[in-house]
């Protein structure tokens, strides 16, 4: 990974010892890294650095992540930022939280370094994906989904969506009237064996209904297994 190509990633972690270690991690596989320590300097330098990701830690001085993250999701220049929370609160309640405001992973600490970076890789890689798939874009109703520019259009309007919920939304527009179960969501879009809960699918498809309520009747929930996109009136 060469140093004009090479991805940009802010941690924003108070812990020092933590901060250093991922930061040895990262940079050994070609990424660039900024570092803040408490939550404005965090925002800051999101604004002042334009980081390809952020590794957020929750537990923060003067601003806490859930609060930097609220904010980087309700700006439009960062609104599509990918967030990785890094935590050691790895109760249910607070992943959901995390990932009901827009972080696109959750890892509780302690955590391996090794597994946090090939979660930023795959969370890179979903990104990137759009431009090596042989079909540019998918209709359905009024929305446009363009892969190449990783843009959701409905009505002529663009809805801003994380990358996890451009990732669902792909799933499911290649997928009309099948059943996807939780489990090939989760292998399918996250990219890796995940361990937490398939709970993140059901917060990932909630949010994603409220972006889009033209899809709401859509994907249609199926007991006990997973989400299906009804009516396939898909055109390429």
């Amino acid at each position: 990974m060469s140093t004009q190509t090479a991805k940009k990633i802010l941690i924003v972690e108070d812990e020092t010892d933590i901060a250093q270690l991922v930061k040895i991690y990262l940079e050994k596989e070609g990424f660039r890294t900024v570092h803040a320590k408490t939550g404005n300097e965090g925002l800051r330098l999101t604004k002042s650095e334009h980081p390809d990701m952020v590794i957020l830690d929750l537990m923060l001085p003067e601003m806490d992540g859930l609060e930097l993250c609220k904010k980087l999701r309700s700006e439009q220049e960062t609104a599509l930022l990918p967030i990785i929370m890094l935590t050691a609160k790895a109760e249910e309640s607070d992943t959901i939280v995390g990932l009901e405001l827009g972080a696109d992973d959750y890892i509780a600490k302690p955590f391996s370094p090794k597994n946090l970076v090939a979660r930023a890789k795959a969370l890179f890689r979903r990104i990137g994906r759009a431009n090596d798939t042989q079909q540019t874009s998918y209709h359905y109703g009024s929305l446009l989904m363009d892969l190449p520019r990783h843009e959701v259009m409905v009505d002529g309007k663009e809805v801003g969506l994380t990358a996890k919920e451009f990732g669902l939304l792909e799933h499911l527009l290649r997928n009309p009237g099948r059943v996807l179960t939780r489990d090939v969501l989760l292998n399918s879009v996250w990219g890796y064996d995940y361990y937490g809960t398939t709970r993140t699918v059901d917060v990932h498809i909630r949010r994603l209904k409220q972006k889009l309520p033209a899809l709401n009747e859509a994907i249609v929930s199926v007991k006990s297994l997973g989400y299906k996109l009804s009516d396939p009136a898909l055109t390429k």
